[in-house]
């Protein structure tokens, strides 16, 4: 039997995702009533900016007063797609208050008080589901919650940023400059006016400590996240990745420790090999290959970004959830049981790409060798090209702790025959 009352849904945020959600809505109610088993209906839209055009929006729904709206007793779920910390976390919380699920695109606050808003949910019996948050219309987050509940997922590599992935990819195939690059990805749209979240990793972040929570069934914030950005990558760099058969991209990296005892998580470029899968994920396309121990290798791929995809995710979100309500149950919430520590990036095992700027003179390859050889750090290939006084030297290394290459860098830099460390990068995916 059908439920007679429509299940009530706020909207929080009309922006480009908000309008596609609310188009959707409007122009699917069909489908989603067949979906979901119950009508559902948008009750109201929360913005800050009333005067605004919103083309397919019912202007009668629209409100500046978010509180108000999810504070209503006949709102069952509210959708938050406004993104930062505040107002967001407290809307969140008041709308779990008076009994209504959440359905959240909001990377950052996950991030950083993911654990809080699972407590709260469980605490008023509602749901908080997030698929959106990480890699747009990609289904990452129910597989991982849900498909591969069973079973033990030992490594996350993704590519979880698209504008990044643009920059690089046209440093690749055009061999511009990184600024060049940025440059085209804002006027296509790619970039925000202001690309500190993207080229710095921080958006990245967000996500790594997400999926590293989920996958490993432990509590990691943002703050656990070892990042770099992609902002002194050069043309050079890419060149290099090229001559070993390499292309960069900035990656999200979760892992458990070799023995079990810890996860890790960061956000840096690296280089990976052609022959990798995540290697041929072009523009701002977006690629999680995930690593299991019965289910093997898996990978999820498409547009990591955009009003549309974003919207799908919501969407999915909202029907799974708006089941539950008719059901009279709630979906999975946090697992957090294995309570695994974060390990410090010093104890990661990876390898180095460095570049030096060097003496052209007998004993240079020696020196630097031997700096190697203090630390405990084994070289795999040198490539050294010399001309009218000064050369190139190229040390591609073993696997070795990262502090123990950081403590290489160091020790180059301080040698009368380095006159510069031109680049450093991790090489991945072997």
């Amino acid at each position: 039997m059908m439920r007679t009352r429509p299940l009530k849904v706020a909207l929080l945020g009309c922006g480009v995702v908000g309008s596609e959600v609310a188009r959707i809505m409007t122009t699917h109610a069909d489908d989603l009533e067949a979906r979901i088993g119950a009508p559902v209906e948008l009750a109201g839209i929360a913005v800050r900016r009333p005067g605004r055009v919103r083309e397919g929006v019912p202007a009668e729904l629209i409100t500046t007063d978010a509180t108000e709206l999810v504070k209503r007793d006949d709102i069952d779920v509210v959708v938050e797609v406004i993104g930062g910390i505040e107002p967001a976390r407290t809307l969140i919380n008041t709308a779990f208050e008076h009994g209504a699920s959440v359905v959240s695109a909001n990377k950052a606050l996950l991030a950083e008080h993911g654990t809080a808003l699972h407590a709260a949910a469980v605490e008023h019996g509602v749901d908080l589901y997030y698929e959106a948050a990480v890699a747009g219309a990609i289904p990452l987050i129910r597989p991982l919650r849900e498909s591969l509940a069973g079973d033990k997922v030992d490594r996350v590599l993704g590519i979880v940023n698209g504008t990044t992935n643009f920059i690089l990819d046209r440093m690749d195939s055009s061999g511009a400059g990184y600024s060049e690059a940025l440059d085209e990805a804002t006027a296509l749209g790619y970039a925000e006016a202001d690309p500190t979240a993207d080229v710095e990793g921080f958006d990245a972040a967000a996500k790594a400590a997400i999926l590293a929570g989920i996958a490993f069934h432990t509590r990691v914030t943002i703050s656990d996240v070892h990042r770099e950005g992609i902002t002194e990558v050069t043309a050079a760099d890419i060149a290099s990745a090229r001559g070993m058969g390499c292309t960069v991209k900035l990656l999200a990296i979760c892992e458990r420790t070799p023995d079990g005892s810890a996860v890790t998580a960061r956000v840096h470029p690296a280089m990976i090999p052609l022959t990798h899968p995540l290697a041929s994920v072009r523009e701002a396309y977006n690629a999680v290959f995930v690593e299991a121990a019965a289910a093997g290798r898996l990978m999820f791929y498409g547009p990591g970004a955009g009003g549309a995809p974003t919207a799908s995710a919501v969407l999915g979100d909202l029907v799974a959830v708006c089941r539950n309500k008719v059901a009279g149950t709630t979906g999975p919430g946090e697992s957090a049981y294995t309570r695994l520590p974060v390990s410090p990036m010093g104890e990661v095992v990876t390898r180095y790409h460095i570049s030096l700027d060097v003496a052209d003179k007998p004993g240079v390859l020696a020196q630097v060798a031997l700096v190697f050889a203090e630390h405990g750090v084994s070289i795999d290939t040198v490539r050294q090209q010399g001309k009218d006084g000064d050369a190139s030297l190229v040390v591609v290394t073993h696997r070795a702790p990262d502090a123990a290459l950081s403590a290489v860098v160091e020790a180059l830099r301080s040698l009368d025959t380095v006159r510069g460390v031109a680049s450093i990068m991790r090489v991945e995916g072997e």
